[in-house]
């Protein structure tokens, strides 16, 4: 089973597989297509994903990070807040 327990026991998550794609994508885009600096924390048994920006986004990293929320925000509603919540939070 998947982190978002979307899956029966023993079969392929298929909503963690998404929501791991889009975000690990998006993390690897910003740091080699846009050349950010990232402090990154991840646990894979949990599925945690921290990603700290070193300085204020550039304007295509900007618009990677509406991608991925907008994708996230999709998701959720195609398979509901029940096993996908997007929060967003700037400080």
């Amino acid at each position: 089973m998947g982190h978002a327990e979307y899956a029966k026991p023993g079969k392929p998550d298929v909503l963690c597989a998404a929501v791991s794609a889009l975000t690990i994508g998006t993390v690897n885009s910003l740091e080699e297509l846009a050349g950010e600096k990232l402090d990154v924390s991840q646990d894979a048994e949990t599925g945690f994903l921290k990603c700290d920006f070193e300085s204020a986004l550039q304007e295509k990293s900007n618009f990677l990070m509406d991608a991925m929320a907008f994708s996230l925000e999709a998701i959720s509603r195609e398979y509901g807040q029940k096993y996908l919540q997007v929060k967003i939070e700037e400080v």
